[in-house]
């Protein structure tokens, strides 16, 4: 087996962070940090994505730590920082938005930093070799505040689309598994990703349309994303379960019942990871190997939704609370997953 093949996540506090010697780094490929802190810089110039996104518990920080096999080369290209062992890559942006003078004090010309943006992270991954995103991480600071007319979310989505023609990438089908949330108001936009040498495999939740299928009530532009994605890149299948919540067909459903709302999502969930299943041909994935971010628009909503994921997962799930914005204002609630196979592939 090749040892280049091993990807995983991992949840720690900044506490534990902390206590971490040189030699513990060695395996790690990048780093986000769920913080609305300052948080001091990590060995290596290792690359380490700061999002305004405040962890719900006692914890001031939590990391979430991508590992791999090296050796790895880190390095930036323009904006982007990234690390790399050849055969996975991990890599970040972030960008402080301009004011300019209107009348609400933002940023009307959204879009065209997401554009440029992705852009940039692009260029990088076909500088280095490693062209294939898999999972895309994006926190934008009042996602469903109007701007201009629009909402940035759905300024979000249409530079993120125009990005993608730009660069002859695929607009539907074969596009990578995503989130995108609401950051603490005044933050830099922070979007991160890990991507591979070969392509992975989408997946669609039949209870739903295609995001990339919306139809046009939800934007000029439909959102770029897959509900989840199977990384072939690794010695065991590794599935990314995209930002998941209580959307049946393309319509919000439950709205204002935060408990119903996490039900419908598990419902959700645990069709994606069946269609995962299906498209490997065997029971690779479930539930119980799933590590979850759950995030809340509300934080008085903390402790219902505790209760029903200790119903629905039980009490032994690893499960990351976060407060964040949906990309819709009607959702009060969104989870992602990520877990590998405990089957191996022949190498």
């Amino acid at each position: 087996m090749r040892s280049e093949q091993r990807l995983e996540v991992d949840y720690i506090t900044l506490c534990e962070l902390d206590k971490c010697c040189i030699a513990s780094w060695q395996d790690v490929l990048g780093v986000a940090v769920f913080s609305t802190d300052v948080v001091a810089a990590t060995p290596g110039n290792m690359p380490i994505a700061c999002v305004g996104t405040r962890p719900l518990g006692r914890d001031a920080a939590v990391c979430e730590i991508w590992r791999a096999s090296g050796p790895f080369q880190t390095g930036t290209t323009g904006p982007v920082k990234y690390r790399t062992n050849g055969h996975v890559a991990f890599g970040y942006i972030s960008l402080q938005e301009s004011v300019n003078a209107g009348a609400t004090g933002k940023n009307v010309a959204l879009g065209q930093a997401i554009e440029r943006a992705y852009a940039d992270m692009f260029a990088c991954l076909r500088e280095i070799g490693i062209p294939n995103i898999l999972r895309m991480w994006n926190y934008l600071p009042e996602i469903n505040l109007i701007t201009g007319g629009v909402e940035r979310y759905r300024q979000f989505n249409e530079g993120r689309q125009n990005a993608f023609r730009s660069f002859n990438r695929e607009i539907k089908g074969m596009v990578p598994a995503a989130c995108a949330l609401g950051s603490e108001p005044g933050g830099p936009m922070v979007i991160y990703f890990i991507a591979g040498v070969g392509r992975g495999l989408p997946i669609e939740n039949p209870r739903q349309i295609p995001a990339y299928d919306y139809p046009p009530q939800y934007g000029a532009c439909s959102p770029t994303f897959a509900r989840g994605m199977v990384s072939l890149a690794t010695r065991s299948p590794l599935l990314f379960l995209s930002g998941t919540s209580s959307i049946f067909g393309h319509e919000t459903v439950h709205v204002g019942d935060v408990v119903s709302q996490t039900r419908e999502t598990i419902t959700n969930i645990h069709k994606v990871i069946e269609q995962a299943n299906r498209s490997v041909g065997t029971v690779a994935f479930s539930l119980e190997q799933m590590k979850f971010k759950v995030y809340l628009r509300r934080q008085e909503d903390l402790d219902r939704v505790v209760n029903e994921l200790g119903a629905l997962l039980g009490s032994a799930a690893h499960i990351l609370y976060l407060k964040a914005d949906i990309c819709r204002s009607d959702l009060l609630v969104e989870i992602e997953a990520a877990g590998a196979s405990t089957q191996c592939r022949a190498c």
